[in-house]
């Protein structure tokens, strides 16, 4: 199966060229300016093409909490939102961090329609298995409070997890951020260390103002980048996640990391409560977002915010290289056909009711936005167009290890 995209649009070191892409069965096989033979031709009609995003931060839900999320709908979701490969994470009930707890949830994410991945979970007494595990993204640490009981505090138990794991997820904020990077510089630890969602400016330069800034990365979330504290008198719970919102001041700070190179990754921190849950007092933390991001991101683009080149490089070429992500990333012969298609002119509203995640809600609700993506292309299949999405079953993600 061979499928032809004419008259694209695509981005290649600052400049914009037009261009005809052939897919040959999973791969990008040419960016010619010919037209090639295909059994499937399609008009892209000078859209834009880009390299399918790669998030690397989605609460699936699944197992256990398949009410909010799963893996098929929120791949569903996130092929709408032009995502073409998710890294879930580990707090489900029960939580990945045993090796038959990673084996069931593959065998439970085969039903999604995008590629993914899975980061393993660290707990004070299962450092065996952190030795042991196979192709994963991660080690996620969380160094605060989260969903379930996968706390670790014991300062050895975090030294001895960081000098294991290659890759180290930490979900810390404000102060813990710094006792992560201390721990590293104090044990000359050589692995890599990925700040999860990153909300204030104190945060930033705990993580990028020292010795060891090239070993770490920063993650924002577009919820942070999109709201700040004023927003919680008109959304209430529904602006309510971990880290929760911070000031306008911090908002900016982190758009200036992203113009300054201290932001490497933007991810969705997709995590789906139902409507209900959130209008309880005691309500859980969290917003979905797979959806929203690229249509933010474009119509931010539209705004002069930021531009394509930086939208593609910290949501799709630094996470697979950060993450080691095998062929993605780039729109380039030879790698996976990950592919989304976008009109940046397209106008449209976010409504709750059009939302393909089973919480069926957006704190965007109502919000126009200019820009969005029309076609994702997974594995070089059409796997969302025409605003419907084909049941075609993405694979688990390889690592460059």
């Amino acid at each position: 199966m061979s499928i032809l995209l004419k008259n694209c649009r695509i981005l290649v070191n600052d400049k914009v060229y037009s261009k005809n892409i052939l897919i040959k069965k999973d791969k990008i096989a040419k960016i010619t300016n010919k037209e090639p033979k295909a059994d499937n031709i399609i008009d892209v009609k000078n859209n834009f093409v880009l390299p399918g995003l790669i998030d690397v931060h989605v609460h699936f839900r699944e197992p256990g909490l398949t009410h909010k999320e799963d893996f098929l709908t929120g791949s569903m979701a996130a092929a709408k939102g032009g995502i073409t490969t998710i890294l879930d994470m580990p707090n489900t009930i029960p939580p990945t961090t045993t090796l038959d707890a990673l084996d069931e949830k593959r065998v439970l994410a085969k039903k999604s329609v995008v590629n993914y991945g899975f980061n393993f979970g660290a707990t004070l007494n299962n450092i065996a298995d952190i030795k042991k595990v196979k192709n994963i993204a991660a080690v996620k640490l969380y160094m605060d409070i989260t969903t379930g009981s996968m706390k670790v505090d014991d300062y050895d138990a975090i030294t001895d997890i960081f000098k294991i794991s290659k890759l180290t997820i930490i979900h810390a904020e404000d102060i813990n951020i710094k006792t992560a990077v201390d721990i590293f510089i104090k044990n000359k630890i050589k692995n890599k260390l990925h700040i999860a969602h990153v909300s204030s400016e104190k945060e930033l330069m705990y993580a990028k103002n020292n010795s060891i800034k090239n070993q770490v990365s920063v993650e924002v979330t577009p919820h942070h980048l999109f709201m700040n504290q004023n927003d919680l008198q008109h959304l209430g719970a529904f602006a309510e996640m971990k880290p929760r919102l911070k000031t306008e001041a911090d908002q900016k700070a982190l758009w200036d990391g992203i113009k300054n190179g201290l932001v490497d990754v933007i991810a969705t921190d997709h995590a789906p409560h139902l409507l209900e849950e959130k209008e309880q007092a005691n309500y859980p933390f969290g917003v979905p977002g797979v959806e929203t991001m690229l249509p933010l991101l474009l119509d931010a683009f539209n705004k002069n915010m930021i531009d394509l080149k930086t939208i593609t490089k910290l949501c799709c070429e630094n996470p697979a290289k950060m993450f080691k992500i095998k062929n993605k990333g780039l729109l380039k012969e030879g790698y996976d056909a990950d592919l989304v298609i976008v009109d940046l002119d397209k106008r449209q509203a976010v409504r709750n009711e059009d939302l393909l995640t089973k919480c069926k809600w957006s704190p965007w609700d109502g919000k126009i936005l200019k820009g969005w993506p029309v076609t994702t292309i997974v594995n070089g299949n059409l796997v969302y167009d025409n605003g419907q999405i084909n049941d075609i079953k993405a694979k688990e993600v390889q690592y460059a290890r």
